[in-house]
């Protein structure tokens, strides 16, 4: 059978002290040159663009030509070149596409209130049309829609601003 090893302990060795450990200086904290020479994160430049592959000039109907949807959109905002695409940002094209239906979602809400009818779940718009000033001058009759009522201020109703 083998003899068990016993582990060494510190406290068996003596300690040795040098006189030299004791003369020494606490370390030294880095000087400010040596801060400055570290290189510095630089702040990221945007991404180099890539150069266009096609001229300003181009016209979108033949970029676009299998793209029905994307044409009609180039008619409605009256743009025939990619230069002159580009000066609408996104949420402009948007917003100009979005305008007429909602236009015409407040002509059918008029249309319907007029008749006493209303949308899925809009029942306020009908409400807050027969407590207007314009519905009970016709007697309760309905909304007659003119220029200047309350209910169609700031509002274009059949291609009158």
């Amino acid at each position: 059978m083998a003899k068990k090893k016993t582990a060494k302990n510190s406290s068996q060795r003596p300690a040795k002290r040098s006189t030299k450990a004791a003369k020494t200086k606490p370390a030294r904290r880095p000087s400010k040159k040596a801060a400055e020479k570290t290189p510095r994160a630089r702040a990221k430049k945007a991404p180099a663009l890539p150069r266009p592959t096609i001229t300003g000039e181009e016209k979108l109907f033949l970029l676009f030509k299998d793209d029905y949807h994307a044409r009609q959109i180039f008619d409605f905002l009256r743009v025939e070149t990619v230069r002159e695409l580009e000066q609408f940002a996104p949420a402009d094209i948007v917003k100009r596409l979005s305008r007429p239906i909602v236009e015409s979602v407040e002509r059918i809400r008029h249309r319907l209130a007029e008749k006493n009818r209303y949308l899925s779940g809009d029942e306020g718009f009908l409400v807050g049309t027969m407590k207007s000033p314009q519905w009970q001058i016709n007697g309760g009759q309905g909304c007659q829609l003119e220029e200047g009522s309350p209910a169609v201020v700031g509002q274009t109703v059949r291609g009158r601003p």
